[in-house]
């Protein structure tokens, strides 16, 4: 089985790290191919981010389900950012599962327990992430808390990142009761074991998560449908710098 693990920033030691513990939680035979897009944000972090960084993620998504012509392909996605950036647009041009690392993790931290926290980087960030646990079906069991932390500060151990987490974790536990913690940051991602075992409750990485989660899938044959919204885009004019990104263009979208 081969999953492409996209993350959807241009941060390649970031892609490095999620694409280390994306290998740590898969099953053997398993290979994961860790990308970013060449073009686009270095980190994201709202929703002007998300918007442009949305080209770079489809063209990279097209180009590993175009390598499957030549037996190179992929069998699965998983979308490494925690807005779940592109998953919907990234379905109607994949063939295999594509899993977003939030709804894989919110839908493992359900299963743990009753109330869930998600701890994410910033402020700003917690709109856009309420608004994808109204959509999962979660609102109502999950409190989002931000700990003011940039992304890119996750990759500088002088940061002090990985203690201001911490001490948002344990508000979350005595505040929110929470009983599950979910990481709500790609970047994040290597830190979930060894907060887990500090706190003494599941805390859950949507990295691994949601390699799992693809694995599973594949490994009972199911694909994305291609029937109604996941359907192939239609052929038509894409204009000026996007026009390469048409469907049924090349090296654009495959209709």
């Amino acid at each position: 089985m081969r999953i492409l693990v996209l993350n959807p920033n241009t941060t390649a030691s970031m892609t490095a790290r999620i694409g280390a513990a994306a290998r740590a939680a898969a099953a053997a035979g398993t290979e994961i191919v860790a990308v970013n897009p060449a073009m686009g944000p270095a980190s994201i972090e709202g929703f002007y981010d998300e918007a442009l960084c949305l080209p770079g993620v489809i063209e990279e998504a097209v180009r590993h389900e175009r390598a499957g012509t030549d037996g190179a392909g992929i069998d699965g996605t998983v979308l490494a950012c925690f807005d779940d950036t592109g998953v919907d647009a990234v379905r109607t041009v994949a063939s295999g599962p594509v899993v977003g690392i939030c709804e894989a993790a919110l839908r493992s931290a359900a299963v743990l327990g009753t109330r869930i926290s998600v701890v994410t980087t910033l402020s700003r960030s917690v709109p856009a992430i309420e608004m994808l646990t109204r959509r999962y079906g979660f609102a109502d069991r999950c409190r989002v808390r931000a700990t003011d932390i940039p992304v890119l500060a996750l990759e500088d151990p002088a940061s002090g990142a990985t203690d201001r987490l911490r001490a948002e974790i344990a508000a979350a536990i005595a505040d929110d009761g929470a009983d599950a913690v979910v990481l709500g940051c790609a970047g994040m991602t290597d830190l979930a074991s060894r907060l887990g075992h500090e706190f003494g409750l599941p805390v859950v990485d949507g990295v691994a998560a949601a390699v799992k989660l693809v694995e599973g899938l594949v490994s009972l044959g199911l694909r994305t449908s291609k029937r109604g919204a996941y359907a192939p885009p239609l052929a038509k004019a894409y204009a000026g710098e996007l026009a390469r990104f048409a469907p049924g263009s090349a090296p654009g979208l495959a209709s």
